[in-house]
């Protein structure tokens, strides 16, 4: 018996009659020959953490734009933490971690440069629109690997693609819109968890917002420390989702509504905030310029890459891979005089 076969007995015998089995996986698109050491679940893991869309993850925005300081988030901080309170769940309720950890490192893979606005700009530019929960999913199907894609396995890939939510319904009552397996669902509810905590955290931080702005009810049923509020808000997800029998991950009607007037608390004060409304205006220029100079010349900059693809598809590709610091250096580059030499 091969160390994978022991793991996979591992499973079988620790894990809930509920949670998803790398030994009885969907598979891949193109089936693969078994690891000896690893599981199915794990290699997705590793391949997502290796991929250079992952490393580009530092330099792109979480809230703000190319902060200057040490402590704010980046994209890949919050796949970090998302990762941590999916597991901490996933432990709880004795779900596949492995499986979750995956989709949640690899749930923001397809976003932009400067965060939302980004998306938002590219969503304008595209013919057929944007959105990076699908392309997280296109980067790893049809991007990374010069074209070849990561060869994920079915439960990891559908986690990826329904893992955002935006101002929607947490969880939505069409099971077809949400996660096919318990552990997608998991990271699903821990990515609102994550950001609604660590954007009051870093709104704090950037003096956006003050500690007496948020609104005192919801002090008293999330908690006043950021520490505390997440741990509040994991403990009622596992605590919800054990009364259902584990037939769903669910939330309490109380904590549900908290945690969404919360959102909304952040969209209105932070997001939206009319400090930061110029700066976003600045980044749509530098997307649409970009768009513009990559579609006037793409030779230089889409690749050949998912054959038979329009060019402004691929170069929306491009544009959604670029970091933040990516897209300002080729625009200073592409659009700034420089200075002439003295001879």
């Amino acid at each position: 018996m091969t160390i994978r076969e022991e793991l996979e007995r591992t499973e079988r015998e620790i894990l809930s009659p509920r949670a998803s089995l790398s030994a009885r996986s969907k598979g891949r698109a193109r089936p693969e020959q078994q690891h000896a050491l690893r599981t199915d679940f794990q290699r997705d893991r590793d391949r997502i953490i290796h991929c250079k869309s992952f490393r580009r993850l530092k330099h792109k925005t979480q809230v703000f734009l190319s902060p200057f300081g040490d402590h704010y988030r980046t994209r890949l901080t919050h796949c970090l933490e998302v990762s941590q309170i999916a597991r901490t769940i996933a432990r709880a309720l004795r779900l596949n971690e492995d499986l979750t950890e995956a989709v949640a490192l690899g749930h923001d893979l397809g976003h932009t440069p400067f965060g939302h606005a980004g998306e938002q700009t590219l969503r304008q530019l595209l013919p057929l629109g944007f959105h990076h929960a699908d392309q997280s999913l296109r980067v790893v199907e049809k991007l990374e690997y010069e074209g070849k894609g990561l060869n994920l396995t079915f439960e990891v890939r559908d986690g990826i693609m329904k893992h955002s939510k935006g101002r929607g319904e947490i969880f939505y009552q069409d099971a077809e819109d949400m996660p096919a397996t318990l552990e997608g669902q998991v990271v699903r509810v821990s990515d609102v968890i994550a950001y609604v905590n660590h954007d009051v955290d870093d709104a704090l931080r950037a003096g956006i917002i003050r500690e007496e702005d948020i609104p005192a009810g919801l002090i008293k049923v999330l908690g006043k420390w950021h520490a505390t509020r997440i741990d509040r808000m994991v403990l009622d997800v596992v605590e919800a989702s054990l009364a259902t029998g584990l037939e769903r991950i669910a939330m309490s009607d109380r904590i549900t509504r908290a945690v969404a007037e919360l959102r909304e608390f952040l969209y209105q004060n932070v997001y939206f905030n009319s400090a930061a409304r110029e700066e976003l205006r600045k980044t749509e220029k530098i997307i649409r310029d970009l768009f513009a100079c990559v579609m006037d010349r793409p030779d230089e900059y889409v690749k050949p890459y998912p054959a038979g693809d329009p060019v402004i598809v691929r170069a929306g590709d491009f544009i959604a891979g670029m970091t933040d610091r990516y897209a300002m250096s080729l625009y200073e580059r592409v659009f700034l005089p420089k200075a002439w030499p003295i001879l």
